[in-house]
C-alpha cells in the first residue's frame, strides 16, 4: 500500500507541497494521473479523477475531472446531448475519496467497495467542457473495515452533487 510519502513525486511537483504553518496535519498537495493510480486500482475508461488538487490526511481529498466529449459514456448518454451520467459522479467522488481511505494506515492493504450511497442528490447536468471539482469528506472509521465520508462534486462553484459514501474493506 502507498501512503502520500510513499509516492514518489517528481522533484519539480516538491514545490506544490507546502504545509499550513497553523497546522502540523493540513497540507496542501498535487497529485497527478500517474500517483493516483499507484494508489487506486481503477484504468481506463474508469479512472475518474484527473487530479488531487488538495490532500489532508485523514480528513479529507479535493479532486478534478475535467470531462471531456470523447469519453465513451458520451457516445450514448445521450446523442445530440451529452450529459454525465450520474452514476459516474458519484464514481468519480468515491475514487477521490478512495485517496483519503487508501492513505489511513489502519485501513491498509484490499479492495474498498461501496457498501453504501445515502442522500445522494443530482442539482444540475454536467456536460463536456465542465472541471468537476470534487470534495470527499471522512466522517468516520468503524472496526478498521467501514468507511463513511461525506461528499460533493460542483462546477464553477455551483453545487452538481452531493451525498454520503460508504466503504468496505474486502481482502
Amino acid at each position: 500500500m502507498s501512503t502520500l510519502t510513499d509516492v514518489n513525486l517528481p522533484e519539480e511537483s516538491t514545490s506544490h507541497i507546502a504545509a499550513d504553518p497553523a497546522s502540523p496535519t493540513t497540507a496542501k498537495t498535487v497529485l497527478t494521473v500517474e500517483e493516483i493510480q499507484a494508489l487506486l486500482p481503477h484504468r481506463y475508461p474508469f479512472s475518474l479523477v484527473d487530479r488531487i488538487i488538495e490532500y489532508v490526511p485523514g480528513q479529507r481529498a479535493v479532486g478534478i475531472k475535467n470531462v471531456t466529449f470523447n469519453e465513451p459514456h458520451f457516445q450514448g448518454h445521450f446523442p445530440g446531448r451529452p450529459i454525465m451520467p450520474g452514476v459516474l459522479i458519484v464514481e468519480a467522488m468515491a475514487q477521490v475519496g478512495g485517496v483519503v481511505l487508501k492513505q489511513l494506515p489502519e485501513m491498509a492493504g484490499g479492495l474498498f467497495l461501496f457498501a453504501g450511497i445515502d442522500k445522494v442528490r443530482f442539482r444540475r447536468p454536467v456536460v463536456p467542457g465542465d472541471r468537476l471539482v470534487m470534495t470527499v469528506e471522512l466522517l468516520c472509521v468503524k472496526r478498521r473495515r467501514f468507511g463513511k465520508m461525506q461528499a460533493k462534486a460542483e462546477v464553477d462553484g455551483q453545487l452538481v452533487s452531493e451525498g454520503e459514501l460508504m466503504f468496505s474493506l474486502i481482502d
